[in-house]
């Protein structure tokens, strides 16, 4: 079967074609990191929100509930046509897409961090306001830190998904990976090629994000582990030893010149 399906693949055809092939990934990774930057920090935003007092919880409840709904198609359409003829705002092809993306995963993301944010023990709140810290700064260095970790293998998860759900924007136009392989296979007829080509890396990308999201996970964990981890203390220990040695230099030198 698999000798089969590999008759069938013109890899030396994709292979010709790696540069349009990268670059419509190039754009696809380009558009979800930026909606995921600004995803987490509506997210969060909406976290806080519905976890405080009405209205604020009501308008987070009706924003999360309304664009968990939406699906991705309708909202890149919304964006990128509705908005711009009611308001008259013309979008670009890249920032409608990054908009899209960020209204529906901030909705998401702002699920993942409110159950992080009540998982972490209400006691260190508490603790935190005996010792004379203020509710800000609690929650900045004591609550968020902790919530991060927590919510940190779902947000990886998210990025996932914002990398394949580009390929819906290219009914907008976008040139990203499937809007590549469309216009070649338009040209050539490699469907099968080009198309398992496209799964390929869309397979290749998850695999990265998860390992570079899972080795971050690591490097936060208390203690640290991981390869990162274990090169930092090497290099904090040899620092160390670096001062230990000048010192003794240091010491020796005015033993020697004491009369």
């Amino acid at each position: 079967m698999i000798a089969f399906a590999s008759s069938l693949i013109n890899w030396s055809y994709a292979w010709a074609n790696r540069g349009a092939l990268l670059h419509g990934l190039l754009v696809a990774v380009e558009v979800s990191a930026l909606s995921l930057v600004l995803s987490v920090s509506v997210g969060l935003l909406l976290a806080v929100m519905r976890m405080s007092r009405p209205p604020f919880t009501w308008l987070a409840a009706i924003y999360i509930n309304i664009f968990r709904g939406v699906p991705v198609i309708v909202t890149a359409l919304w964006v990128y046509f509705g908005v711009s003829e009611v308001s008259g705002l013309n979008f670009s092809v890249f920032v409608a897409a990054v908009i899209s993306l960020t209204l529906l995963y901030s909705a998401f993301i702002s699920e993942i961090f409110r159950s992080a944010l009540e998982a972490v023990q209400r006691g260190q709140r508490e603790a935190g306001l005996a010792l004379g810290m203020t509710r800000p700064r609690i929650f900045v260095s004591v609550i968020l830190p902790q919530a991060t970790k927590i919510a940190l293998p779902n947000i990886g998860s998210m990025l996932i998904g914002m990398v394949k759900d580009t390929s819906v924007m290219f009914v907008i136009g976008l040139t990203e990976l499937v809007a590549t392989v469309q216009n070649l296979a338009s040209v050539s007829y490699e469907y099968f090629t080009l198309y398992t080509a496209a799964a390929v890396i869309y397979i290749a990308v998850a695999f990265t994000v998860d390992f570079a999201f899972r080795t971050i996970e690591k490097t936060m964990q208390t203690p640290p582990r991981g390869g990162i981890a274990r090169a930092a203390k090497g290099r904090r220990r040899r620092h160390v030893q670096a001062i230990m040695d000048r010192f003794d230099a240091s010491w020796q030198q005015q033993g020697t010149s004491a009369p």
